[in-house]
């Protein structure tokens, strides 16, 4: 077989093997120790890990291991070993038992007679056979060793019965490293981050290591998480694309739409009198929509009288008023004077009168009120009288746009 390694060998170690093993500073596992793990790549760049690739024969017991480049990693004082393999090699599993399946790994593993008394200092592709069972388990992975594969071993299985299912019985347990600062592609178990900062491609989104999960790029630095890329938001504030297009924005409990979509609320405005009886709507028609985008407030008021509105019962100088569903901001120069646009349609004449109403706020309720002839053509108060006298049938409508108080 031939596999090389570096800084293994007593003596013998050449300067090929040296130049095929330089893999530069690999993926940090703590301040000492790095991450056993393949160098990831593939010749054709469509696939993370193709290094160490397991290839079965067909009906046999026999695989091939396509080359490829790793590290294997020892105790903090040991280091870690640079291992290549630059051409394919052939294993062999032993047949199965007669009676129950087993679990062996493929691994890498690493003799250093100066740490483990082997007598040996070498670097090896091989089988680390299971012990058979009704549930086997997998072997232990050697000391000083990275597994590659889990396969299983069928009871009675052998070249001559069928051999090795290798579509269905290897598991693949090869995890990738990288040099110090590159970007780890996630194959396998990656497990937690070194460092605050370590970055990782998901497959679908590039990561980062905050110190305790990985998160989502994009929302690391602020920017917007695409849709679908974040359920929970790591922080208050951040904010994610929807797949309807909305923007939203982590409140600390959930999301919210931050730009919402301007949508219409139906409300029932409250009609009342700041003179004599109050207003009964009877068998005629309230109603009230709004829209709220931030602060700014589109609203619209609809009154039909009916037959039995209590138009009769009300004061000539009512000065009618109907209740906001926002209250405006209070400030005195935002409020004094401003307006929401009025009509008064006489159904009986099939006439439309132009008005305006102001806006107010008492004890912290929006209203608009003294409703009256925007051309200043009277100056009386629109109620039953005005601008003509009302009857069933005839419809006021009250719309604009205004600043609320929040």
């Amino acid at each position: 077989m031939n596999l090389r390694s570096a800084w293994v060998a007593e003596t013998g170690q050449t300067r090929e093997d040296t130049r095929l093993t330089q893999l530069g500073a690999t993926t940090p596992a703590n301040p000492l120790e790095v991450r056993s793990g393949i160098l990831p790549g593939s010749y054709d760049g469509l696939n993370r890990m193709s290094g160490f690739w397991l290839e079965g024969a067909a009906g046999a017991m026999s695989a091939t291991v396509h080359e490829g480049r790793a590290v294997v990693a020892a105790g903090a004082t040991q280091g870690a070993y640079p291992i290549t393999l630059p051409e394919p090699a052939t294993l062999t599993f032993t047949d199965g038992d007669a009676t129950n399946p087993r679990i062996d790994l493929v691994v890498l593993r690493i003799y250093d007679s100066l740490y483990d008394n082997s007598g040996q200092t070498k670097a090896a592709l091989e089988i680390v056979k299971g012990t058979p069972a009704a549930t086997p388990t997998p072997p232990l992975i050697p000391a000083i060793g990275l597994a590659l594969y889990q396969v299983k071993v069928a009871a009675g299985i052998s070249a001559g019965r069928g051999g090795i299912t290798w579509s269905t019985d290897v598991t693949d347990l090869r995890t990738p490293v990288v040099a110090i600062g590159g970007i780890l592609p996630a194959y396998g178990e990656t497990g937690t981050g070194a460092y605050p900062g370590q970055f990782r491609d998901s497959g679908g989104a590039l990561q980062r290591w905050d110190g305790s999960a990985w998160v989502s790029y994009p929302s690391a630095l602020g920017g917007i998480a695409p849709a679908g890329a974040v359920t929970t938001a790591s922080y208050t504030g951040q904010y994610r694309d929807t797949s309807a297009g909305v923007l939203q924005r982590w409140n600390g409990t959930t999301w919210i739409n931050y730009v919402p979509s301007p949508t219409w609320t139906d409300y029932t405005p409250v009609w009342g009198a700041e003179t004599g009886t109050t207003p009964a709507i009877g068998n005629g028609t309230l109603a009230g929509s709004y829209a709220k985008i931030g602060t700014v407030v589109h609203v619209r008021i609809y009154l039909k009288t009916g037959s039995t509105t209590n138009l009769s019962a009300q004061s000539d100088n009512a000065n009618w008023t109907f209740s906001l569903p926002v209250a405006p901001v209070p400030t005195v120069w935002k409020l004094d004077g401003r307006v929401l646009s009025a009509e008064y349609f006489d159904s009986s004449g099939s006439l439309l009168y132009q008005g305006s109403g102001l806006l107010s706020v008492t004890s912290g309720v929006g209203y608009v009120r003294s409703l009256r002839d925007t051309l200043a053509s009277s100056t009386g108060i629109w109620d039953k009288s005005l601008p003509v006298v009302w009857t069933a049938g005839d419809v006021l409508s009250i719309h604009g746009t205004y600043e609320s108080a929040s």
